[in-house]
């Protein structure tokens, strides 16, 4: 609990993953993808109650295994690819109300970024109750992929999403560009509920993850380069 809000950390961590099968557990340096999360979520006190949300016995078992709650089993039809995270945190949220538990805040601790650590976490959520926030979301900064140089082509020519300072320097393009780094989303329960989404489009705060502790695991190409990078961490 922090200032007298309750907060719910959940992790979602479905089976089914295509492009890494059984993505959340797969070994990197190791130990399961998903076990750099818990270990940086048992660094604190900040959560309430830390859960995991899955469709699978194995990665359940293996949750449990490291003492992590598993208090139900997510339902398919809230494990497709087409799911959103926020109807899945939502099904979580819902499963504690019906127990007569309710939770202020949800901060949805994502496995696939295992570089993000326990001050990311703490920081997030502060930030959000700090200033009343519906959300808080980690990001990091854009280098060499400013919105300035992103196009799209119509009819063969290059379009700008964004206008270019023609010949400008990577320096010059301002203002600084952030993305969303898929570690970690802090949101007001009910404005989850009732916006069925993890973040605001006008009241969301940023927490600025720093390069190195970034990187979203997507692609075997992104796998094989989180395990170089957790080896030389280890």
């Amino acid at each position: 609990m922090y200032k007298g809000k309750t907060v719910l950390g959940v992790t979602l961590a479905r089976g089914g993953s295509k492009s890494i099968p059984k993505k959340n557990i797969v070994d990197i340096a190791g130990k399961p993808l998903i076990k750099y999360t818990f270990d940086e979520v048992n660094k604190g006190t900040i959560l309430d109650e830390y859960v995991v949300s899955t469709d699978d016995s194995e990665i359940a078992n293996i949750s449990k295994k490291y003492g992590v709650n598993v208090p139900f089993e997510r339902p398919k039809n809230l494990s497709e690819d087409t799911t959103s995270s926020a109807d899945a945190l939502i099904h979580c949220v819902e499963w504690f109300k019906k127990l007569g538990v309710n939770f202020d805040y949800v901060a949805e601790l994502m496995a696939t970024n295992p570089l993000k650590n326990y001050s990311d976490i703490e920081a997030c959520i502060k930030k959000a109750i700090d200033f009343d926030a519906d959300s808080c979301v980690a990001v990091h900064k854009l280098e060499d992929h400013h919105p300035s140089r992103i196009k799209y082509i119509e009819n063969g020519y290059l379009k700008n999403f964004y206008p270019e300072v023609l010949e400008s320097r990577r320096q010059d393009l301002k203002p600084d560009a952030y993305i969303r780094s898929g570690s970690i989303y802090v949101t007001r329960t009910d404005f989850l509920l009732t916006q069925k989404s993890r973040y605001s489009a006008s009241n969301t705060l940023a927490h600025i993850l720093p390069s190195n502790r970034v990187i979203n695991i997507d692609t075997p190409e992104d796998l094989a380069l989180a395990r170089v990078v957790l080896s030389a961490n280890n």
